[in-house]
């Protein structure tokens, strides 16, 4: 099958495919998910590449690549394999469509081996050009009409399944991926770059000040407040905070791309076990 976006700098599947093609050693003989799989593109590279693929999608009647099979599964009640099968998982445009993204977190990290990487593409709702039309319209574009039932309900078709397929219904900036990753296990290895947005670009040298002078003062308020936390372990998190916050690059970045890694199952997380650790290093 061949598929026009994949030559496309302005899409995100261009951007997937270098990737995958960078990485085509480290994805040999590995089981990858996609999911949602779409059309079947990435799925087909990905075989090219040497990969065990396994297929998902809410429509999988929209799946062309001959080679693979599509399974129907939704996130939002389980993928169909079993838990720590899974090398590599790449969820191309799906995090913005999914209702319970923290379930779709948990999902990917119980699939995952441990050390396995998790691949997220979203348009970036952490751009200046976003940001500013929220503020206007609560709408995703200059261009769209705030989230509603006639331009937001993409799929419906009773015939083959009971599920909604939703629109940018639930789009997320980087902040708030970074957090649900955390909560899930997960640590982030590398935020791509993708495209400029040019909205942004204009509106960068207006915002970015007060930008820059907001984020600092959160960051210093905000590490004088919680006493009983230990200021190493607030600096460490705050900061990386701050970083995403006054990038550039994320300022006027068209999609967001990141790369995530399984630090660990979801059973093993405390958070307040960390603290209390990090409070007794302190000590000692």
């Amino acid at each position: 099958m061949t598929d026009p976006y994949i030559n496309n700098p302005k899409s995100p599947k261009y951007h997937i495919n270098k990737w995958i093609l960078n990485h085509k050693v480290d994805i040999f003989g590995k089981t990858v998910v996609d999911l949602p799989a779409g059309n079947g593109i990435t799925s087909k590279i990905l075989r090219d590449c040497g990969a065990k693929v396994l297929a998902f999608d809410l429509f999988p009647e929209y799946f062309r690549e001959e080679n693979v099979v599509c399974q129907r599964a939704d996130i939002m009640d389980s993928i169909p394999i079993n838990d720590n099968e899974a090398d590599l998982v790449i969820c191309q445009e799906g995090i913005e469509h999914f209702c319970d993204q923290l379930k779709a977190f948990h999902e990917f990290n119980r699939v995952l081996k441990k050390e396995g990487k998790l691949v997220i593409t979203t348009p970036s709702y952490s751009n200046l050009s976003a940001k500013f039309n929220y503020l206007l319209a609560e709408s995703e574009t200059k261009k769209h009409m705030p989230l509603n039932e006639i331009d937001d309900i993409w799929m419906e078709d009773k015939t083959v399944s009971d599920k909604i397929y939703y629109g940018h219904i639930f789009l997320i900036g980087l902040q708030k991926l970074r957090l649900l990753a955390k909560m899930s296990g997960f640590g982030i290895v590398e935020n791509r770059y993708v495209r400029l947005s040019k909205g942004s670009l204009l509106l960068l040298p207006c915002l970015y000040p007060l930008i820059f002078v907001s984020s600092w003062y959160r960051y210093y308020r905000n590490l004088n407040k919680n006493k009983n936390i230990p200021k190493t372990y607030k600096k460490k998190i705050y900061r990386e905070q701050l970083n995403m916050n006054i990038s550039i690059r994320n300022l006027i970045n068209h999609h967001s791309f990141i790369v995530f890694v399984k630090e660990s199952n979801i059973s093993d997380l405390s958070f307040k076990e960390v603290i209390q650790k990090v409070d007794f290093d302190d000590l000692t």
